[in-house]
């Protein structure tokens, strides 16, 4: 006896729960009215008497253990080809969806939406049809094929990625185990951009926990540092709100190109029609935002009843990070995307936060806490294109902590940037700094090969002082490589009670 009647031979009465509301309402059993040719396996059953009256409290697995010890032989590929495909001795038929399938109970029954069907029917011995009535979209007759199909093979069968959602779909309606864990397998080898949003929706959907943490991640890394307009053309709003709200997105340059970014989704996301190149999308969205506001007056775009949809996303922006740069708050006013009422509170605490910083040598918040390390931090990037020594400076504006950072093989290293200045902040002899820095290398495929990070730590800075923050292992070193930090910069005090 093969794997796959040990298989069939697992179905227990115990496991026969009773049916779920959408099972209940989507099959009805039609029982036939004509006589016919009785299969091989009722031949079996009822050759020793199965229905008979001393056996009428028999149950489906009790009915196949009698068939095992029957020693009835049948190869997995024989039952796939001769009974699934060819239909040959069905004594059940399952239509749906304008198809009908030829089938029978004794492999049905390893589905636990047909084991609970076919629980007050089993001793029955006429013909029978089950209607089901699907109202899922994402599940179509191929999706149903395969999972039927599945029920007859030990094996399993060949599945491309694109057709994961939809067979996960119907796996999970007709609640067929081994299927749903055959999807959830390929889902998480099988991650790219061309498979990453519909992914995550499956696993949300069908609580996938695992797969669904992996997309997200897969698209944290990715959304900025590879952008794809195929991509960014799946991304709902939910996706994008949360994608946008997390410190851990990977954000190539500065703030200001997260808001570019969500330019140009919104864009493509009105625009679901654009087949430009990713180099040609951000003149596009510029040109496109320009002509639409130009017949516009007195409010932004996000204000407008086309723009209301996205206001979610947008404010998720660190616009603190965005307006202490001249270019960046151009950019911000000539688009205006952004409500000016969401600009001039964050234009009143830039500003104050500047004067106290001159006066008194305070930068940042006065209370710190979890949820503004999650929310409120600086976050930026560069890429590494090969092996040397680099060196780069990020700014906290003009709040007079200007950062240069040092990359080698060996280390990263954090240095307080001495500049020109008048005022007495610029000479504070000690300062004080929250940061996580984190390096990320990927292979040809997008996929995260090497990723290490700092966590995020304080450190105390004397005036010119620098440090080193991340000690590498030359060795595990591949480039390109892509470094990212968080900053927030806080009073001493506060620091120590992160």
């Amino acid at each position: 006896m093969g794997l796959l009647v040990s298989r069939v031979l697992s179905c227990r009465d115990s496991s026969l729960l009773e049916p779920q509301p959408e099972a209940i309402a989507g099959a009805s059993y039609i029982p036939g009215s004509r006589k016919r040719k009785r299969n091989s396996l009722e031949e079996l059953a009822t050759s020793s008497n199965v229905h008979g009256p001393q056996n009428q409290g028999m149950y489906p697995h009790q009915v196949l253990n009698y068939i095992y010890w029957k020693k009835v032989k049948i190869s997995s590929n024989d039952a796939y080809q001769n009974l699934f495909l060819d239909g040959h001795d069905s004594d059940i038929k399952i239509r749906a969806l304008g198809r009908t399938w030829c089938l029978h109970k004794v492999f049905l029954c390893q589905s636990g939406y047909f084991a609970n069907i076919l629980k007050g029917t089993w001793r029955e011995s006429h013909h029978g049809v089950i209607n089901l009535i699907i109202k899922n979209e994402d599940i179509d007759t191929r999706s149903l094929h395969f999972v039927f199909g599945a029920l007859y093979t030990d094996a399993d069968l060949s599945i491309t990625p694109l057709e994961v959602p939809q067979v996960l779909a119907a796996a999970c309606l007709l609640r067929v185990d081994r299927v749903i864990q055959q999807c959830e397998g390929i889902m998480k080898e099988t991650i790219n951009r061309n498979t990453v949003c519909s992914y995550y929706l499956a696993a949300e959907t069908y609580r996938l926990k695992a797969v669904k943490t992996r997309c997200f991640e897969w698209l944290l890394c990715n959304l900025m540092v590879h952008p794809s307009v195929a991509l960014y053309k799946e991304v709902d709003l939910k996706l994008m709100y949360l994608l946008a709200l997390s410190s851990d997105l990977l954000v190539m340059q500065k703030e200001i190109d997260v808001y570019t970014t969500l330019k140009i989704w919104m864009f493509l996301y009105l625009n679901p029609c654009w087949n430009g190149t990713t180099k040609q999308l951000l003149q596009h969205a510029n040109n496109w935002l320009s002509t639409h506001m130009a017949y516009v007056d007195n409010i932004s775009f996000l204000e407008s009843e086309e723009g209301l949809i996205f206001q979610p996303v947008f404010k998720k922006l660190r616009f603190q990070h965005i307006i202490c740069d001249l270019t960046s708050t151009t950019i911000l006013e000539q688009d205006r995307l952004i409500p000016m009422a969401w600009l001039s509170p964050i234009y009143k605490q830039q500003w104050l936060t500047l004067l106290r910083t001159q006066e008194y040598g305070v930068i940042g918040p006065q209370v710190i806490n979890e949820q503004e390390l999650e929310e409120c931090t600086m976050r930026c990037g560069t890429m590494i294109p090969k092996d040397g020594r680099y060196t780069w400076k990020w700014s906290v504006g003009r709040l007079g902590f200007p950062l240069r950072v040092t990359f080698t093989r060996q280390c990263v290293i954090l240095r307080q940037r001495c500049q020109r200045c008048d005022g007495s902040a610029c000479h504070n002899h000690i300062r004080n700094v929250i940061f996580r820095i984190t390096l990320v290398c990927f292979d040809s495929n997008k996929r995260v090969t090497f990723r290490k990070t700092t966590g995020y730590k304080i450190l105390t800075f004397e005036y010119k002082e620098e440090q080193i923050v991340m000690k590498l292992d030359s060795d595990v070193l591949t480039f390109p490589m892509c470094i990212f930090c968080n900053f927030l910069f806080v009073n001493l005090g506060n620091a120590e009670n992160k």
